[in-house]
């Protein structure tokens, strides 16, 4: 099936559909605060299938490379691998101790395996958000702070470029990184948003080296080239798109989730889980490295 609009791909309506991921023939995504993880199929739509569920909020997964079923998560205060079977398995507490009750948010790993992972104060305020970078065998490094609510970050396909969002700045910043430490250099500005615009959220990088955004409270996805330049716009039925990625078969389906929290009341599609097919296909998705 071509989907040339965006389609709800599932009946459920979720609270917060964040780290949306294309992971061994099929989609997985988080319902975060409730700490659910989720899974469903990309060829036609379907339910929602639960696949863990914590008792923290889970903010985005990482798949573990060569070791089938098991996740490395950005869950509660801190990292955490959650096995193909059996409880959660503590990597580190990054954030129990911060002055602001403060939890993790997104995360992903990079081509190189490096696990990335944000966290935020409950109430998203200025400087209470920092980036941490975790290498295996190592203590997680804060790689960037001084950030209200980080998203993303998004990896191009040599690992060596990474845009991360600052959400209600309405900023998208671009870093040169180091392939053999992970070190961060050349902060640039990317892409700034004006007000009513939205706010930047879940991106992902394609084939061609472009950069999605979701708009939170934008009711869109954006496509933008390399020089920062808008490239395409998909108007969308929810207002609040969160996480995406490129999926399916062919890495051409674009899967958007979306969030109802906070909408008073919230309309049909708030909280869908939504899907439109694009002419330049995703990248692989990337495997972190055994904690």
């Amino acid at each position: 099936m071509e989907l040339t609009e965006p389609t709800v791909w599932n009946a459920e309506r979720l609270e917060l559909g964040e780290g949306v991921r294309w992971v061994d023939n099929r989609l997985v995504l988080v319902d975060l605060l409730a700490g659910r993880l989720l899974e469903t199929g990309g060829d036609r739509p379907g339910p929602l299938r639960e696949l863990r569920r914590l008792d923290v909020p889970l903010g985005a997964v990482a798949p573990v490379a060569d070791r089938p079923g098991e996740w490395l998560a950005a869950a509660g205060t801190g990292i955490a691998v959650l096995p193909a079977a059996g409880d959660p398995r503590p990597v580190a507490d990054l954030v129990a101790d911060a002055p602001e009750p403060t939890r993790m948010n997104d995360a992903v790993a990079d081509p190189h395996g490096r696990f990335w992972a944000g966290s935020m104060t409950y109430a998203g305020g200025p400087g209470g958000g920092t980036l941490y970078r975790l290498d295996p065998g190592t203590a997680p490094v804060p790689a960037v702070t001084g950030l209200s609510i980080p998203n993303g970050p998004a990896f191009d396909a040599t690992g060596t470029t990474m845009y991360l969002a600052d959400t209600p700045r309405g900023a998208i910043d671009r870093f040169v990184v180091d392939p053999a430490t992970g070190d961060l250099h050349g902060r640039a500005p990317f892409v700034r948003l004006a007000p009513g615009e939205g706010s930047p959220d879940g991106m992902t990088v394609d084939a061609a080296d472009h950069l999605w955004i979701a708009l939170w409270g934008g009711s869109a996805v954006r496509r933008y080239r390399p020089d920062g330049t808008l490239d395409r716009e998909i108007r969308l039925p929810a207002v609040q798109p969160t996480g995406i990625c490129l999926g399916g078969s062919d890495l051409r389906r674009l899967f958007i989730g979306t969030a109802s929290i906070g909408l008073t009341p919230a309309g049909p599609t708030d909280g869908a889980l939504l899907a439109v097919d694009v002419a330049v296909p995703g990248l692989p998705i990337s495997y972190a490295r055994a904690a």
